[in-house]
């Protein structure tokens, strides 16, 4: 008889308010990537710097793909997508993921709210 392999993913990130939490989210919901653009614009760390943490301190099995693109001068370029695999997303929200993706979205919530001004 032959035993079926369990997908693993990686562990949560504790702090629901970090880049790495909503990049993850992001990842687990197989949403486009460009939602968490905004995130980076002021900030001197990329989403790879955030995907490498994901993989390496985190353990999740991301996988990037790499595609041609041009550039707004007419240059040619290399852009990536990010993205885990449709086992590793139904072991997470199995293991409690769903759970910690929404206390990520009310901690974004709850930031919004501190930011909107009176």
């Amino acid at each position: 008889m032959s035993e079926t392999k369990v997908a693993k993913h990686g562990k949560f990130p504790a702090m629901a308010s970090t880049m790495r939490a909503e990049a993850l989210v992001v990842l687990l919901a197989s949403d486009d990537m460009t939602s968490v653009e905004s995130l980076f614009e002021h900030r001197k760390v990329s989403l790879s710097t955030v995907v490498r943490a994901l993989t390496r301190k985190y353990g999740w099995p991301i996988e990037r793909r790499d595609f041609p693109t041009n550039t707004i001068d007419g240059r040619a370029a290399w852009a990536s997508v990010y993205c885990l695999s449709q086992e590793v997303i139904d072991a997470a929200l199995a293991a409690g993921g769903q759970d910690w993706i929404d206390g990520v979205r009310a901690a974004r919530g709850a930031r919004s709210r501190r930011r909107a001004p009176r």
